[in-house]
């Protein structure tokens, strides 16, 4: 499965409103997971079976909390059974079609 999810405080008491701090914890959880993963200025997107990508994503939002009063999640998720390499795979396969259309 693929999951794009962004993970952030709240009622962290800063006065530039900032959360790079605590998305660093949570990217750093990601990254140490070993499972294939990339992250954008809005989303980390993982790779991986059920189970331990949502692991993954529970064990960021707990390191978020360390930061504020409140942990705001957003998550999607592409579920097809059997298939790998999908981190990589759509947007090759998406380069292709542009590519084909032109």
């Amino acid at each position: 499965m693929l999951v794009a999810f962004s993970v952030a405080p709240s009622g962290t008491g800063r006065h530039d409103g900032s959360v790079h701090d605590a998305v660093a914890a949570a990217v750093r959880i990601v990254r140490e997971s070993g499972l294939p993963n990339r992250t954008t200025s809005m989303f980390t997107e993982i790779e991986g079976e059920w189970d331990e990508v949502m692991r993954v994503v529970k064990d960021a939002c707990d390191a978020v909390a360390d930061y504020g009063s409140r942990v705001s999640l957003v998550l999607k998720a592409d579920i097809r059974p059997g298939r790998t390499g999908e981190l990589e795979g759509k947007v090759d396969r998406l380069e292709a079609a542009i590519e084909n259309d032109g």
